[in-house]
């Protein structure tokens, strides 16, 4: 099976992530779906690990692709998992903002893994702040499908907040894509990325100053 043909089966932003890990190391994804991201990565870069999840059909996906789960609650801690520096990357996708507290668990990211890798949407996103500012509600859109009454995302945040978040834990940006709903580029998005980014791809690791 070629690679290219694996990359095909990722959502893009999966495959995205995918260029920012190295071969030949250890990865925990936090909220790992039906293990797809941990299958990918074994099949095409040699990447060991696990996979944490609670949803009891996903536990099945994963354990059919051969991919190490935990099943847990993220809301309920990581680090009896696991000891200090276990893995080279941490990931999280689409779940910070569903989490009670996002800026407990991005620490205790930093202490198992030596990178993070998280997404999520970007609520200063102008469509977002259009229906706030004219409609005087709260944005449904294609990254928010929701209704306020009935979304998991109960932490939404913007870049701006999320790096004000990194800056006061001792946690320093390595690379972040600021990409539509698709996980494409724009220029406006390089230019503009807290007003014309959808959706929010950040690697970081600790700060060592």
């Amino acid at each position: 099976m070629s690679d290219s043909f694996l990359n095909n089966k990722l959502r893009p932003d999966l495959d995205l992530i995918c260029e920012w890990i190295k071969p030949d190391t250890r990865i925990l994804d936090l909220g790992c779906g039906d293990g797809a991201l941990l299958n990918h990565l074994h099949k095409t870069r040699n990447v060991t690990g696990y996979g944490l999840e609670i949803d009891h059909t996903n536990i099945i996906k994963c354990v059919v692709k051969g991919v190490q789960v935990i099943q847990t609650n993220l809301d309920e801690g990581i680090t009896e998992f696991f000891d200090e520096n276990s893995f080279d990357y941490v990931v999280m996708t689409q779940t910070l903002q569903a989490i009670q507290h996002p800026e407990k668990l991005l620490t205790q990211m930093m202490r198992i893994g030596k990178e993070g890798i998280v997404t999520f949407p970007n609520m200063a996103f102008w469509k977002n702040r259009i229906q706030l500012a004219l409609g005087g509600h709260m944005p449904v859109t294609r990254t928010l499908p929701d209704n306020w009454h009935d979304t998991p995302n109960i932490h939404l945040c913007s870049l701006q907040d999320f790096e004000a978040l990194c800056n006061s834990n001792g946690i320093k940006i390595i690379q972040r894509a600021a990409v539509d709903h698709a996980h494409r580029y724009s220029i406006g998005s390089k230019l503009f990325p807290n007003l014309l980014g959808e959706i929010a791809i950040y690697r970081f690791c600790k700060n060592s100053v």
